[in-house]
């Protein structure tokens, strides 16, 4: 198995939990309550730590929701929940930091964004005072970039210096240079006023594929800060997590990245965790991290006219997702179990061998019954209404007997 080797990055460490320095790479995520909303932001902030998100980011804009955060803290180590907890500031956070102290205290990471820390003079004052508080309560900081809020006086510096040039590059190439620039210099301005190398964690976000590998390539060769990966305002459904795969995925086999996100827009009503259970399955579709047993099912063809194998193959994956919290707790091994759930005779037979324990389902004008393989030998077959219910026990029985 082939594993992309990872770029060595300065280890950091955010509450219990470290990335970089060789760490596995971290999944993180954002809440998208009213900070000042207590209840409702701890509940989730725990939904999506439960749901495997290792970090999780809350806004910070405004005074009730930075006197809030101390309680939905409090919340959190109630419920026994150990949740790195992020602070998003933007435009106030000089403010709120030093006005709450409390809540300066309770957060383990602050992120900043250097494009919307002030202009002029305010602009190295506001972020000097942020940095200080980090380096005053012990918290590491994210210096987040993005194309979006873009520091403009250093834009604008960079598009003179460009236009006397006499090769000038083309504007795009610019920005991205702006967006890298911003970052860096960020980083070396914390580091004059105090702020250890293993309290910095840097971004550059856009939300164009090739931008994103562009400019985290050019990030990734004059630094060796831990970087934090994320296509940003990726969108909705299919799109947001094609486009986040694409980017988030090249980047990763050039071995950059210590923590990624995954950014979706959730549909009206859903889950803030699809963004955490797309992210693993990037990192476990890569041989990066595993975290969940892995279904592999055929699309179906004219030979599996019958949909009993797209819902056995639901069946199997919720079966999984049920038990893979307890299996975890006495077997953490088991997420690497592969489960075949194949639809004919084709590729069926050779894909349950190859699998850890696998079904090889009738198709059209077979037989109808299903051997069922584990470890590349047939040990049993199966027939009958209780076939679904029969292969959810073997799989049970399979993860029992594992060492």
């Amino acid at each position: 198995m082939f594993v992309p080797e990872r770029r060595r990055t300065v280890a950091v460490r955010i509450g219990g939990l470290a990335i970089g320095g060789g760490h596995p790479v971290a999944v993180q995520s954002m809440t998208n309550t009213d900070t000042a909303d207590a209840a409702a932001t701890a509940d989730q902030v725990a939904e999506l730590f439960l749901a495997g998100s290792e970090i999780v980011r809350i806004t910070v804009n405004t005074q009730a929701a930075a006197a809030a955060v101390p309680e939905i803290r409090a919340r959190l180590a109630d419920r026994g929940l150990p949740v790195p907890l992020v602070g998003d500031f933007h435009y106030n956070g000089h403010v709120l930091l030093r006005k709450f102290p409390a809540c300066a205290a309770a957060l383990d990471k602050y992120r900043i964004n250097p494009g919307n820390v002030g202009k002029g003079a305010n602009h190295d004052q506001n972020f000097a005072t942020m940095v200080q508080c980090a380096i005053d309560h012990q918290k590491p900081v994210r210096i987040g970039v993005n194309a979006g809020s873009l520091d403009q006086e250093l834009l604008g510096e960079l598009m003179d210096t460009n236009a006397r040039s006499s090769i000038p590059q083309d504007a795009q190439a610019v920005f991205l240079e702006a967006m890298v620039q911003s970052a860096l210099r960020s980083a070396h301005a914390a580091e004059e006023l105090g702020l250890r190398r293993d309290q910095i964690v840097l971004s550059c976000k856009i939300s164009k594929v090739q931008e994103l590998v562009r400019v985290y390539r050019a990030l990734a060769d004059r630094t060796d800060h831990a970087l934090h990966l994320g296509l940003t305002e990726a969108g909705m459904g299919i799109k947001g997590i094609v486009g986040s795969t694409a980017g988030i995925g090249i980047l990763l086999q050039q071995g950059i990245g210590d923590t990624i996100r995954v950014s979706l827009t959730p549909e009206p009503g859903g889950s803030r965790t699809q963004e955490v259970r797309v992210a693993q399955q990037i990192l476990q579709a890569m041989d990066i991290r595993p975290f969940l047993p892995q279904v592999t099912a055929c699309p179906g063809c004219g030979r599996t006219t019958s949909t009993y194998f797209q819902e056995l193959s639901q069946q199997v994956e919720r079966f999984l997702h049920e038990r893979m919290p307890e299996w975890k707790r006495s077997k953490p091994q088991v997420a690497n179990l592969q489960v075949a759930v194949m639809g004919c005779v084709v590729n069926g037979p050779g894909e349950s061998k190859a699998a850890h324990i696998g079904i090889s389902l009738p198709g059209t004008g077979e037989a109808p019954r299903a051997p069922v393989y584990e470890d590349g030998v047939q040990v049993a077959t199966l027939e009958g209404p209780t076939l679904a219910q029969d292969f959810l026990a073997r799989i049970e029985a399979y993860v029992a007997r594992m060492a």
